[in-house]
């Protein structure tokens, strides 16, 4: 993390957790300085964090790339009071109010699509993308045949009749394939109500 990502050496040793499910891309940093009885309720925040982070404050679904630090801590003197009880569902609403006011965005699921077909049709193909938020990456013609190769980034949602929509344009000559690439922002503020992700 010091040499590849440029962090501070004492917190990439303070990593807490990764989540959801200890394994996720989010993850609970201590950056605290002399602050009592943190490894009394590191459990705790750790437990509330795997939570917080599998189900988000917006969808209830798993949260992607964020870093919570955890920065400083008032706790009571009297041990009764630092239980799991009490610090779980408090440090929980914690990490979700540090979400919503750090501009959260929505994430949708890409296809890689790859579209063969023969060269002359392929302006059906382009269009048929264009409709559904879909962007071209890469075309090549496949050596010793007639057919192209387009590889496009499309939207999971819209790929919802995306084959017979290519076949009608086409009619019939193409042969497209999608697997899962990537996560990526979708455009807008999802707590603005008049924004398209709201």
């Amino acid at each position: 993390m010091v040499e590849t990502y440029g962090w501070d050496k004492n917190e990439a040793l303070k990593i807490w957790t990764y989540g959801p499910e200890n394994v996720g891309a989010n993850m609970l940093v201590d950056v605290t300085k002399g602050v009592q009885y943190m490894s009394e309720i590191r459990e705790s925040c750790e437990s509330a964090f795997q939570w917080a982070s599998r189900e988000g404050p917006m969808t209830e679904e798993h949260m992607r790339g964020i870093r919570f630090n955890v920065h400083d801590t008032v706790l009571h003197a009297d041990a009764i009071h630092r239980g799991g009880g009490q610090i779980i569902p408090t440090a929980r609403r914690c990490y979700y109010a540090s979400l919503l006011t750090a501009e959260p965005r929505l994430l949708e699921p890409m296809f890689l699509a790859e579209v063969t077909g023969p060269a002359e049709i392929m302006g059906g193909v382009y269009q048929i993308l264009n409709q559904r938020r879909g962007v071209v990456c890469e075309e090549e013609q496949l050596v010793g045949t007639p057919l192209n190769l387009v590889r496009a980034y499309l939207p999971v949602a819209e790929s919802f009749g995306f084959t017979a929509a290519l076949r009608g344009a086409t009619a019939g000559q193409v042969f497209p394939q999608c697997v899962f690439a990537h996560w990526q922002p979708v455009t807008g503020d999802p707590r603005d109500p008049t924004s398209k992700c709201a």
